[in-house]
Order: C-alpha cells, then structure tokens, then sequence
C-alpha cells in the first residue's frame, strides 16, 4: 500500500473555515482529518501540503515512523504551524490505518474505558452576540438572555457549559448595542486606533471594577437559569497579565464554578494563580508536545490540562495525557472546531482513564451536520461512540464543495 494523492479541502463554516486534509492510496483507501486556519494559523495548508507531498509513494500505515521522520525533517522550527502541520498528517494516517485494519480509532489505542463521553456546551452565548442571523436564534444582549439560555443547556440535557466574557449596557467600554464580547488579549495592541480598542488594552493588564462586575453578574444569570445541575466554566483565556488573573479569579472565586481556563505561557505564575483559589484552573490548550506541557505538569500548574488533538495529533495528544497522569492531573480536549474534529476528539477521550469532560460548540452553522456522513450522536449531554472504522465518519466532499469559504 503507497500513498498516491493529497488533497486539502476548505469550506465556509460562518465566521471561519473549516479545512481537512486527505490521504489517498493506491488501493483506494482514504484518510481524513480536520485542521484549522482561522484562529492564528494562516498559511497552515502551506505548511502541510509540502510536508504531505513528501510522502508519496511511501507506505501510509507506519504512522510513528512518519511522524518521527517529519518532526525529525522540521527540528529547528518546532511548535507552532509545523506542529499543526504534522499533527494534520499524522490524524489522517491514523484514520486511514484504522480503515485499513477495519476498526474504529480506538480500538487500534487499546480499546475504549467508556462508551459515552460527557460534553460541556462550549462557547455558550459568545457566538449568539454576534453571528445570530448566521445561527439562526435570537441574538443575545441582555443578563435575561442569559438567564434563558442557561434553562436552554440545562433542558438539553448538558451538565456543564463554559462562556466568555461579556460586557452588557452597564460595563464600559460603551459597545455598539449594548453588548460586547470582552476579548482584550486577542483585539487590540499599543498604537492601534484610538477608541474602544485603545480602552480595551488599557483594562488588559487589570479590569477594573466595572467589568469585574458585568462579567460575575453573566455568570450568576447563566447560573440562575441552568440550576443546580448545570456547572459553569469560565473561559478568561489570555485576556490578562498575573495580575488581572488574579483579579478576575479572587472576585469571582465564591460563584463556585467547574473551573477558570486560564491561558498563560509562564508556568510559575499559573502556579501561583492556581495556589490562590479555591476553583479549579484548567489550561494548556495552546501548547505543543510534551516538552511544552512538561513544565507546567512539574510545577503542577493546573488541575486539567487542555491537549488540541488537531494541534498535537492523535499519537502526541495520547503521549501527553499518560505523562500528566503521574502528577495527578486530569485531561480534556480542546474542540472548537467541525464534527470531525470532534470525532478525533472522542476516540482520544474513549481511552483516556483521566478524562474530565469534553467540549463541543453546539451553536453553529446549519450546514454543519451535512459536512460529515455520520454525524456525531448526542443524547443528553453525552456524545455515544462512533462505531465505524477509522473516525466513523468521513467529511462530505460534495456538500464541503457546495460551500466554497467566503473569502
């Protein structure tokens, strides 16, 4: 069996694009995985497709080889893009060698420990702020919108969900009708232009009260309408220094919630963030590979370590979770991304012991369904295994190419 053919695949997924890569042999049998440009990596395909190419006419199913001789081909430029390039790779080999022996992912990693896998509903509120024409639900602008969208997770059946940070008509800066998606470490930077932009750097490195306020009063309204039975995360991302951090989780450590994801390169000030509070601090889903995990696992840093399957690989992602378990430390899947992201996802949650929980976003695109052949199955709040060979489900090429990316 040799590799003949890659392709890369691109489609509109709203306010991004999903992107895929396939693997394709000589006797027929294809392997997918999904990858992502839209959130920091641009030019990711670029960096793939030269990679890939490089293994035409080599025999796909030695996925460890492969993956070695690539990390061992990019060794002076690690992390980042090439790590997300190999990653791509390596995902779709897996799903191919798993086609090749007739079995689901998981079965080929030792068999799963579960066979449903508990999800929190992701995102929950940020997209409904501004992309609710594309969702086709009712905008969110208010603290009672929150409150009703809290009922609208717990009545799905989910037992968690994780939010951002927003600013209603009551919290400076003063936003375009009345709502705002608090994002100040990925939006603005010294000498952008004057305005809300300059203000938003200027809370950066420190909320004042104000948003310290707006943001505890959205979580006790989501708190408020999801009940008891629904915990709430907090996603406060790279948004702040130390200092704001510990601004943030002191004000809000009493709401009682499942835990604050904190995002930080500095493994030492997560330390002392999380020796701080009471709440759980999950992080690390920007990181690649066990070097740049290891650090924060020996300093323990955090309660949950956050591993992207499709940044790191399915092999790598595996490798990082069985060293984090020594230090006592639970995992969970960074997954933000399509439906067969999200089966990637799940086969790395279906053998992992010391799984916490799993993300989805639920609010999405109405074509989102149609862009694999067997969708994921989620009955009250859990996500049942795929069954089929490979991920259990492959992308649908015709439907991907009926909606080309919006450039």
């Amino acid at each position: 069996m040799k590799i003949n053919q890659i392709e890369d695949l691109h489609c509109d997924a709203g306010w991004r694009v999903f992107s895929f890569l396939k693997i394709v042999t000589d006797e027929g049998l294809i392997g997918y995985s999904e990858y992502n440009e839209s959130y920091g990596s641009k030019g990711l395909t670029g960096v793939i497709r030269p990679l890939a190419d490089s293994l035409i006419g080599m025999d796909p199913r030695a996925v460890e080889r492969i993956s070695a001789t690539l990390y061992g081909q990019t060794r002076q430029a690690p992390g980042g893009m090439i790590s997300q390039a190999i990653a791509a790779i390596e995902n779709a080999l897996v799903d191919l060698k798993a086609k090749a022996l007739g079995v689901p992912v998981y079965e080929m990693l030792g068999g799963p420990v579960r066979d449903e896998i508990r999800l929190y509903w992701s995102h929950c509120g940020t997209y409904r702020l501004h992309h609710h024409e594309i969702l086709g639900v009712k905008q969110l602008n208010s603290l009672e919108g929150c409150r009703e969208l809290g009922k609208e997770v717990a009545d799905a059946g989910f037992t968690a969900l994780k939010t951002n940070m927003f600013l209603f008509d009551n919290a400076e800066p003063q936003v375009v009708r009345g709502r705002e998606l608090y994002m100040p470490g990925f939006s603005s930077a010294p000498g952008m232009e004057a305005g809300r932009h300059s203000r938003l750097w200027d809370l950066a490195l420190n909320p004042d009260d104000r948003v310290k306020t707006a943001v505890r009063d959205q979580l006790m309204a989501l708190q408020d309408g999801a009940g008891p039975g629904v915990k709430v995360h907090l996603d406060i991302n790279f948004n702040f220094k130390t200092e704001g951090f510990l601004a943030m989780v002191h004000e809000l450590d009493d709401l009682g919630l499942q835990w604050f994801e904190i995002d930080t390169y500095d493994p030492s000030a997560l330390r002392d963030i999380r020796r701080s509070c009471k709440t759980p601090i999950a992080s690390c889903e920007s990181l690649y590979g066990r070097r740049h995990y290891k650090p924060f696992f020996e300093q323990h840093s955090v309660d949950v370590a956050i591993i992207d399957v499709p940044w790191n690989g399915i092999l790598e992602s595996l490798k990082i979770a069985a060293m984090a378990e020594p230090y006592e430390i639970n995992v969970a899947p960074h997954n933000f991304y399509g439906h067969l992201s999200t089966l990637m996802s799940a086969h790395f949650c279906a053998v992992v012991p010391h799984l916490r929980i799993m993300e989805i976003d639920i609010d999405d695109v109405p074509w989102k369904d149609d862009l694999v052949t067997v969708p994921p199955v989620i009955e009250n709040g859990y996500l049942k295994l795929p069954t089929g060979p490979g991920w259990g489900a492959d992308p649908n090429e015709e439907v991907i190419r009926a909606h080309p990316p919006r450039r």
